[in-house]
């Protein structure tokens, strides 16, 4: 039975004192970071469990973090580290260090406590060995079933179910018995599973997350905990975070406000950068903050997990959002990736042009959106030919996609042609709900919208817009589903020999239109790509495979990339850098499939890649004050800081 107010660490090598340990020096490890729900072992494989010394220190110790000869195995604050990766006392991966250290076990005082325990059940994965180590016997049937057999039954099970919100439960449920499984799981058939974990079915868990929910994932900070952030940052069990996803809810998806149920957004954007970017599941860290919410279905819903309160705004929100930013550069460090996920406009853009200067930030629907976007149309151009300058974009949509892919679009621009970013922009045109984004609006425009306004007469149609302004590109970030009608898709098909054609909105409702309207209103001559999967379309007896311009080409690699160089601060040109490496997986098959983006299979490779590009480009700049080796070695050593999921040292 494990006593809540206690840990107790069981040490080999009986009379060897910590100053002689054989975990002293550059492989000694800390064992503070061991969560506080399971009492553990250090021993080495030669473990004699009569000769073992009993070193007891108080939970509280443990979780403020204090350290004492007494109480705890000395931690060598030299330890040797790759940048920015803590030490992994499981041995569980070998992603931040930068050689190999002898191998060593965590045993368990209770086999049935680490079956509970989804971060190192194994499951029926546990050799005969491993349960007479860890005290499993008796508590396992017989058999020992590798990993591969275990997902082979579990793709089984998951596809007897007709609806993807099952296939979701099911998903979460195993990420709460076998982590490892769970990615292992997702990896191996990613392209089915990708839009189980993330977009498009997300949507529908985040609406009904309050139906659906039965153990808490994250971190909930509502207003409640206004003034005591840090204490509740405390509350994680895990003390070396690298990554934090944190949204507020007001804008999940094209969805709209769903309040403190868009935990579900954190939750599995964190699994794609483990499963997807290699960064260890300890070092990830979900967080809603809930400020209520201004849904009424949701306020009168009797299975709402959240405040049931209208939204705070103004000085109360900008409060408790400091204060988190504070308590979160206090408690994890200056290298704590902090990713802002679904704001609202009027704060996305505020949050992160306050916080880049003071914290390493970053906003993926702002500029993940944006690097994705624009390695596709990189990509584009090997098939169309020109540069991004000899082209012309026409965007439905104006809020933090629309105008974050523009922004980056003409950067890239302005660092080809040398060209000021203010001549850039009037390659790009924007078209909101009012009509053409013009000079005569400016000045009841949003600020983020006014570096679109260039002079043309008002326009309040898309269809008009596309035939005076004649776009190259048609990009769609509006949120609103089957506004790309066949008049305009005709149009666009009529003065372009290969237009290019994005129908960005999620959920795949939202999509401005299908992969099939697409092909068939443009005779198979249009270049396209969609923000929710699509099956292929075959017409005229060619078969297209549309492409997903999905975020999690870009987000997970970058972060991975920003951990890896240690920097601590953000850069549009790593941006850019993520982008090129992107639009560089693309083949030639995949352009004869009508593709722009390269295959998921291949994704953790793609995330390699990126993460070498964006960790030389954080060297180039200046912003990697830990990396250790020079960026021509970082490109060949991007996948060996991931995670590895056949690693299962305990």
């Amino acid at each position: 039975m494990i006593c809540l107010n206690r840990s107790t660490f069981l040490l080999s090598n009986a009379g060897i004192s910590s100053s002689h340990s054989p975990f002293s020096g550059r492989h000694r490890r800390s064992v503070l970071s061991v969560p506080s729900s399971l009492r553990v072992a250090a021993v080495n494989s030669n473990r004699d469990r009569n000769s073992s010394v009993f070193m007891e220190s108080t939970f509280k110790d443990v979780r403020d973090g204090a350290v004492s000869s007494s109480s705890v195995i000395d931690v060598d604050s030299k330890s040797n580290i790759a940048p920015g990766g803590p030490a992994d006392v499981y041995g569980e991966d070998t992603a931040t260090e930068d050689q190999v250290v002898t191998p060593w076990f965590v045993s368990v005082a209770s086999g049935y406590s680490l079956l509970r325990d989804p971060h190192h059940n194994k499951g029926l994965a546990f050799t005969d060995a491993e349960r007479s180590a860890h005290y499993l016997r008796g508590l396992l049937p017989p058999a020992v079933v590798s990993q591969e057999l275990q997902v082979k039954k579990l793709m089984y099970i998951i596809r007897q179910y007709q609806l993807p919100l099952q296939k979701y439960m099911a998903m979460m449920d195993l990420q709460e018995r076998n982590e490892k499984l769970f990615y292992k799981l997702l990896v191996d058939h990613v392209e089915e599973m990708l839009p189980i974990v993330y977009t498009p079915t997300v949507g529908e868990a985040c609406q009904k997350y309050g139906s659906i929910f039965t153990r808490p994932q994250g971190l909930y900070i509502s207003l409640k905990e206004k003034g005591s952030i840090r204490e509740v940052l405390r509350n994680w069990p895990e003390k070396n975070i690298q990554v934090i996803v944190v949204t507020d809810g007001e804008r999940i998806l094209g969805l709209g406000d769903l309040g403190c149920q868009g935990m579900g957004i954190p939750v599995g954007k964190l699994a794609l950068y483990t499963a997807l970017g290699g960064v260890r599941p300890s070092a990830c860290l979900p967080v809603t903050i809930d400020v209520g919410t201004n849904n009424e279905n949701l306020l009168n819903d009797e299975y709402y997990i959240g405040l049931r309160q209208r939204r705070a705004t103004g000085q109360e929100y900008a409060e408790l959002v400091h204060e988190f930013m504070s308590a979160v550069k206090q408690t994890y460090g200056e290298k704590v990736l902090i990713q802002f996920e679904d704001f609202a406009n009027h704060n996305a853009f505020d949050l992160l042009a306050k916080y880049s200067t003071t914290h390493l930030v970053f906003n993926d629907d702002i500029q993940g959106t944006a690097s994705v976007v624009l390695a596709g149309l990189v990509a584009a151009l090997r098939v169309v030919g020109g540069t991004l300058a000899d082209h012309t974009f026409l965007f439905l949509g104006a809020g933090e996609a629309g105008t974050g892919i523009a922004e980056l679009i003409a950067l890239k621009i302005s660092k080809q042609t040398n060209m000021a970013m203010e001549e850039a922009r009037k390659k790009i045109w924007l078209v909101d709900s009012k009509g053409l984004i013009v000079s005569s609006r400016k000045e009841s425009l949003q600020h983020f919208k006014k570096p679109w306004a260039h002079e043309h007469e008002p326009i309040k149609t898309l269809l008009d817009a596309v035939n005076d302004i004649k776009p190259t590109v048609l990009i769609g970030t509006s949120g609103v589903g089957r506004t790309f009608t066949k008049e305009v898709v005709e149009a666009m098909a009529s003065f372009n020999v290969k237009p290019i054609i994005l129908s960005l909105s999620n959920p795949t409702s939202q999509s401005e239109c299908t992969a099939e309207e697409a092909y068939t209103w443009s005779q198979g001559r249009v270049i396209f790509a969609s923000g929710s999967p699509f099956t292929p379309v075959e017409y005229e007896g060619k078969t297209f495979v549309p492409g997903q311009a999905n975020n999690a080409y870009i987000f997970p690699g970058f972060g991975l990339g920003l951990i890896m160089s240690g920097a601590i601060r953000s850069h549009d040109e790593m941006l850019l850098a993520a982008s090129e490496a992107l639009a560089a997986q693309v083949t030639q098959e995949n352009f004869d499939k009508g593709l722009i983006y390269p295959p998921f299979r291949n994704i953790r490779k793609i995330s390699a890649e990126i993460a070498a590009k964006v960790a030389a480009k954080a060297y180039e700049l200046g912003e990697s004050f830990f990396v250790r080796i020079h960026p021509s070695a970082i490109c060949s050593y991007g996948s060996q800081y991931m995670y590895q999921l056949h690693h299962f040292l305990l």
